[in-house]
């Protein structure tokens, strides 16, 4: 048991693994007794939520979350070629009104079989799929990768040119026209997809809600907390109305509402239940920022009421033709330069600088490097703290971290507290919660030392002299 237990359970501060320091004890005496190591573990884990709870209350706090949030929720991998995304190519392809396989699907296979050494066929994953999907195995290649070389084919193909011929392990022939049309079929099943929750997850929401609960908690004399978000879904929006809280996420207006960054400077005051002019902090709000975009985002023509021609509204399917998402491509770092990506990420790179910040990153891969450069840029603050949750971490960048062995990272790894469900269930604390439980704890101590003080010698003192 002590092997699985001590690699699902990592919280690494700095150099030391907090879990095995504390259960390594435990573990070589009473190896098979289940209930004093759980015990143990419960001990330490309510340890580090009051350390936790230090962090949360530091004066500027941020959280980036990456795709592996919104797992739970219906959300997908980029690791390999999503299942939910190939199987959507391969309906849209059924419905091709020759009914022939389109040029596109032909296309996308060839391209799988080229990269990754297998061969695919539209024919014979048609058939997979028609029997169980379940026991499809995914199409093991990046589906950024996968994405990058797309574009790195097609933006070297000039405008007269209708073939590319590409010799390697085998002669492959790309025609434009097909290609345009599978990078924009591609672009569109992935928005599609990520219009989560799917109805097929049991309360789907219930993390997302407990998270913003918890983050709400921080006290009010602080600044907001600062949510940045790389994912295109809307299941931070959703649990942030479930919950009654006030998401500021530059946006503003009621029918249209349009994207006004100054708005990230508003907060909100209620008056008191008194004369005397006084106000109080509205304690439900918090700073949401999209870095990459949402499937909520539209573009129209700039106008002087809308001057940088973007407005939020309801999911549609036009929005993977809007050019507002930042797809995972060799372009998005040039992207990131135009509005709104420039002012939300100016405000992700001065929110992490600021004296005495602390930075949660959840479900990111350290996979984009305009992103993870400014981390490595706030890491040379000595009050930063950069907290990492990943269950297995796979970047460099975070190996490197690990061999620093700097007090100021910690590193939350393991399925048992590195996903983002058992990190905010575990180890993300709720501060009025443990406020009362700290109160509970301290009379309850009162009373023990009490209760343990001996009697004064003095006789019977039943009459009360």
């Amino acid at each position: 048991m002590s092997e699985p237990l001590l690699s699902d359970y990592q919280i690494r501060i700095g150099s030391e693994n907090i879990i095995s320091r504390n259960l390594l004890g435990v573990l070589s005496t009473d190896p098979e007794d289940k209930e004093k190591i759980q015990a143990k573990l419960e001990e330490v884990l309510k340890e580090m939520r009051v350390r936790f709870g230090t962090i949360i209350k530091t004066d500027n706090v941020s959280f980036l979350i990456g795709a592996g949030a919104s797992l739970d929720a219906g959300g997908v991998s980029l690791a390999t070629i999503p299942k939910p995304l190939e199987k959507a190519l391969i309906d849209k392809a059924k419905e091709h009104k020759d009914g022939l396989a389109p040029g596109w699907i032909d296309l996308f296979y060839k391209i799988a079989s080229a990269l990754s050494q297998y061969e695919f066929s539209f024919k014979a994953r048609l058939e997979l799929y028609s029997k169980e999907e379940n026991d499809v195995s995914p199409i093991c290649l990046n589906l950024e990768s996968f994405l990058s070389q797309l574009h790195t084919w097609y933006a070297g193909m000039p405008n007269k040119t209708k073939t590319l011929s590409l010799a390697g392990g085998s002669e492959l022939s790309i025609n434009k026209s097909d290609l345009t049309n599978l990078i924009k079929e591609v672009h569109a099943s992935l928005a599609d997809i990520l219009n989560l929750p799917k109805d097929e997850h049991h309360e789907p929401l219930r993390i997302h809600r407990k998270f913003i609960k918890k983050v709400l908690t921080r006290p009010l004399n602080l600044r907001r907390a600062n949510i940045f978000t790389l994912n295109y879904d809307t299941l931070i929006e959703q649990a942030g109305d479930a919950e009654g809280a006030v998401l500021v996420d530059g946006f503003v207006g009621t029918l249209r509402r349009v994207f006004r960054p100054e708005s990230y400077d508003i907060d909100f005051y209620f008056p008191a239940q008194t004369t005397e002019g006084r106000v109080h902090r509205f304690d439900r709000a918090l700073h949401l920022y999209k870095l990459h975009g949402s499937i909520t985002w539209h573009r129209c023509e700039p106008d002087w009421e809308n001057p940088f021609g973007l407005f939020a509204t309801f999911y549609n399917d036009d929005c993977h033709i809007d050019d507002v998402l930042i797809y995972p491509t060799p372009l998005k770092y040039g992207q990131t330069l135009g509005m709104p990506y420039s002012e939300l990420f100016r405000r992700f790179g001065s929110a992490v600088v600021q004296p005495q910040s602390a930075l949660f990153v959840i479900g990111y891969g350290f996979g984009d490097d305009h992103v993870t450069s400014l981390i490595r840029q706030a890491l040379a603050i000595p009050s930063f703290t950069l907290v990492v949750v990943d269950p297995d971490p796979q970047s460099t960048f975070v190996s490197e971290l690990e061999k620093l062995g700097d007090e100021r990272v910690w590193i939350i790894k393991g399925k048992g507290l590195g996903t983002f469900e058992n990190f905010v269930t575990k180890l993300l604390p709720d501060l009025k919660e443990e406020e009362i439980n700290a109160k509970v704890m301290k009379t309850f101590n009162a009373l023990s030392l009490l209760s343990e003080r001996k009697p004064d010698d003095g006789g019977d003192d039943s009459d009360g002299k």
